[in-house]
């Protein structure tokens, strides 16, 4: 029978996978990973993205040894996507490739496509599966709730599948110890019409800076398991109220968006495990409930609802895959474009804006690689309206630090907190006004700014205006151990939004909203509280980007 691939992408596990099944049913499997240094060169792409799907392929391979059939192990090649398909191909007769879909950057996008082109040269059938409740081609989004509902309810995929077995790969099967994890399969390189087994390339190798957060979260199914488990039976009696402060939030938050970014977990397992674990806090009763249960119970509602925007988000960017690169409202063209100011982004990149909050939440990426939604929010604002800087630029820099990077969340909320969809409310987060909600007392600020340490508090978020003699008892000397902030911060927020609200008035980008609204919109029902004004999807198309230049989060 002709080997079905089997080709993961962002999906690294194995429950709840329809392509697997689908291939099983099918004929011998052959599980695929492409390590295609193209990919890696984006400007979106990180070393730590690279080490969490490296932990998650190595657990990946080691549950389909678990099944203890023959050939049983995870094919991990290095190249592009075509090439490596055609050499298989060549080798072992390839009857389908399976895989879910996907709806990643403009090069997946283009990648993909160029999948499709070749495997109907061959006449090689493509089946791909959604694991999210995304809907290619959508045309009505009023359509779009009731699907996703359909497909939450929907059974897992068991595993393993009925009739699994498994193909051999084009040449003897090797192994290797390294990494301290125990045998895992080594790569396979095309080189001169063979494969030749090596080393995993490393993140040199694939022309990343090798510089990873030191404290980031680990990749693989039993660290998303556990965080996923110890979020429904404790955490997640701290997540209403406590997911907006820097410091309840990492443990007030679910913790798993990286483990659904890289589908390690399944985003149905996650709902349909929450809606399980609320119902048994709340079966418990007022009157015979613990008061941890009926905390869980109210928080676990919160994040459910939280969880229909994960895929509201990212069907904006499958349904208008541009707005990875453009406004998604083009009234918006030239707005902050031709403004960029380098000085303002480098200090943002390196924490010395001199907003404390603010300098504080970037230590805090550089360390974890992860930081809760407000607290991104306001960077964003804070880059976007008194610094002034267009989000593409600022986007591709987050989308780096951010361990979670989903590009259909990531692009569309860039450009609803930077006012670029002419739909929302201008979201500006005042950095100072921010620190005294979230953080009254300094501990966050103190904790990641060491040079802040003996700062009273009542100076603690605007110390430039310390006294000079204040500023020697304290050991901290403005300008020279803390930077000053970059500008005028009331002055630049007056600026900003003035700007912002003269273009919003113009008559022709006014009625251009309706358009944006009918495009990207979420509908009157949603049962995530205060609809969030978008527009309705069309057909996936992609153009070009052009040649100058995608919590929730």
């Amino acid at each position: 029978m002709a080997v079905q691939i089997v080709w993961f992408k962002r999906d690294l596990r194995v429950h709840d996978h329809a392509p697997l099944a689908a291939a099983a049913r099918a004929g011998p499997v052959l599980p695929l990973y492409i390590v295609e240094p193209s990919l890696w060169q984006q400007p979106d792409s990180a070393a730590q993205h690279w080490g969490f799907i490296r932990e998650s392929l190595i657990e990946l391979d080691a549950a389909l040894r678990a099944t203890g059939l023959p050939h049983a192990r995870l094919h991990v090649a290095v190249g592009e996507a075509v090439p490596v398909l055609e050499a298989l191909h060549r080798h072992i007769g390839i009857g389908a490739l399976h895989a879910h879909e996907e709806t990643g950057n403009a090069h997946t996008y283009a990648r993909d496509e160029a999948v499709r082109r070749w495997a109907r040269s061959h006449g090689i059938a493509v089946r791909e599966a959604r694991q999210f409740a995304v809907i290619r081609g959508l045309r009505q989004r009023d359509r779009w709730l009731p699907h996703r509902e359909r497909l939450m309810a929907e059974p897992a995929v068991p595993w393993p599948p009925p009739r699994l077995t498994f193909a051999r790969w084009a040449a003897p099967d090797h192994t290797v110890a390294e990494f301290g994890h125990g045998e895992i399969p080594r790569a396979w390189y095309w080189q001169a019409g063979r494969w030749v087994p090596g080393p995993w390339p490393d993140a040199t190798a694939l022309g990343l800076d090798p510089w990873e957060p030191p404290r980031r979260q680990r990749g693989g199914r039993r660290a998303g398991e556990a965080t996923l488990a110890d979020f429904l039976d404790g955490r997640a009696a701290r997540y209403r109220g406590g997911i907006s402060s820097p410091l309840s939030a990492p443990q007030a938050c679910s913790r798993l968006s990286p483990y659904l970014a890289y589908g390690v977990l399944g985003l149905r397992e996650v709902v349909q495990a929450t809606r399980a674990r609320r119902a048994e806090a709340a079966a418990m009763g007022p009157a015979t409930g613990t008061a941890l249960e009926r905390r869980l119970a109210t928080g676990l509602h919160a994040f459910e609802s939280r969880l229909y925007w994960h895929c509201h988000f990212i069907q904006k960017l499958e349904s208008e895959p541009a707005l990875e690169w453009h406004n998604v409202h083009r009234g918006y063209d030239g707005l902050r474009e031709d403004d960029w100011n380098p000085a303002h982004f480098e200090a943002l990149r390196n924490g010395r804006t001199g907003w404390p909050l603010v300098d504080a939440c970037v230590a805090l990426l550089h360390d974890t690689g992860w930081l809760n939604f407000r607290m991104r929010a306001m960077l964003v604002s804070v880059a976007a309206y008194p610094l002034w800087l267009h989000w593409r630029g600022v986007g591709h820099w987050l989308a780096r630090l951010f361990l979670d990077y989903e590009p259909g969340i990531h692009w569309p909320q860039m450009q609803m907190q930077s006012g670029t969809t002419g739909i929302n409310a201008t979201r500006v987060y005042n950095p100072i006004k921010q620190a005294l909600d979230h953080d009254p007392n300094g501990v966050f600020v103190r904790r990641w700014l060491p040079a802040l340490r003996r700062v009273p508090d009542a100076w603690l978020f605007e110390p430039w205006r310390m006294p000079l003699d204040l500023q020697r008892r304290c050991g901290v000397t403005v300008g020279v151990d803390i930077p000053a902030p970059l500008v005028d911060l009331e002055r630049a927020l007056r600026s900003a939004k003035a700007r912002l609200h003269e273009r919003r008035a113009q008559p022709a980008v006014r009625a251009q909203a309706s358009i944006v609204v009918q495009r990207h919109g979420s509908r009157r029902g949603m049962p995530a509280g205060r609809a969030e004004h978008g527009r309705e999807p069309t057909p996936r198309r992609r153009s070009a980007p052009p040649a100058a230049q995608l919590s929730l989060w």
